[in-house]
């Protein structure tokens, strides 16, 4: 059996969505900005993807209730990211076992405070696996789902040729993602691989809008931009029919916090 098919059966095996290899030989100053040396050693990467329940994440303006919070957090970060964990240590045994240096990119750990973020970047894998494009949100948009997916990485050495190609970005003038943000912490600026993040993303305004709502609520739960995104609507309009897909669902109400901050 062809090797990288090997590999995709054992992902889409274990519940995966997506599956993609990137060529990193182009972002290797990014990934060694962020991760060093001891990352920006693999030429390669396996993206893999799961899928977000959508009756769940379509709940999410209501995420002040605490059930909601609660179910967001435990199947669409907590049990997912552990199942991502699992198929990224499963496909890297493989690897070795063939004689290959396999490295997995935990599915959600910070390893950076200051910079908020994690030691690769497993959207930039996804978009040069062309799973999807970078939105207005930093989220990593596919076609089929939009951003209501969650992501694992395994760096490899192994010589995967079935690599993707950055697909184009879809979002053009669409600003629900910019627009929706409690705090604004979106500029709206467009993805552009040579900016830093800080164009388009103030994680510190995110981070402390999540502390206030762990405060506030128990939970640090918000995702309204992964909830708004048109992509993923039109998949729950495919999935669920026009009748769920035009449910109103009321906003929670944002009045109690006083730490908005617009962009400058």
């Amino acid at each position: 059996m062809d090797f990288e098919k090997r590999i995709r059966e054992i992902a889409e095996g274990h519940g995966a969505n997506f599956f993609g290899i990137a060529d990193l030989s182009t972002a290797r100053d990014a990934v060694l900005d962020q991760g060093g040396q001891m990352i920006a050693q693999y030429p390669r990467a396996i993206s893999v993807g799961i899928e977000l329940l959508h009756p769940i994440v379509d709940e999410l303006p209501n995420r002040n209730r605490r059930e909601v919070s609660i179910s967001y957090r435990l199947h669409c970060y907590d049990i997912i990211n552990q199942r991502l964990d699992l198929i990224a240590s499963h496909i890297s045994s493989v690897l070795q076992k063939e004689g290959y240096r396999a490295f997995p990119v935990p599915a959600s750990e910070r390893v950076d405070d200051e910079r908020i973020c994690a030691i690769f970047s497993h959207k930039m894998a996804a978009r040069l696996a062309g799973l999807g494009w970078i939105g207005k949100s930093c989220l990593l948009v596919t076609p089929e789902a939009g951003p209501r997916v969650r992501w694992v990485t395994v760096l490899t050495d192994a010589p995967l040729n079935a690599t993707g190609k950055p697909i184009e970005d879809r979002c053009r003038e669409c600003r629900e993602c910019v627009n929706i943000c409690p705090v604004r912490a979106f500029s709206g600026r467009p993805f552009d691989e040579k900016e830093p993040r800080e164009a388009r993303y103030d994680a510190s305004v995110c981070e402390r809008y999540l502390h206030f709502l762990g405060e506030t609520t128990g939970s640090a739960v918000c995702g309204l931009c992964l909830y708004v995104c048109p992509y993923g609507k039109e998949t729950v309009f495919k999935l669920f029919g026009k009748k769920l897909f035009s449910r109103i669902v009321q906003q929670s109400d944002l009045s109690s916090y006083d730490g908005h901050e617009k962009r400058k």
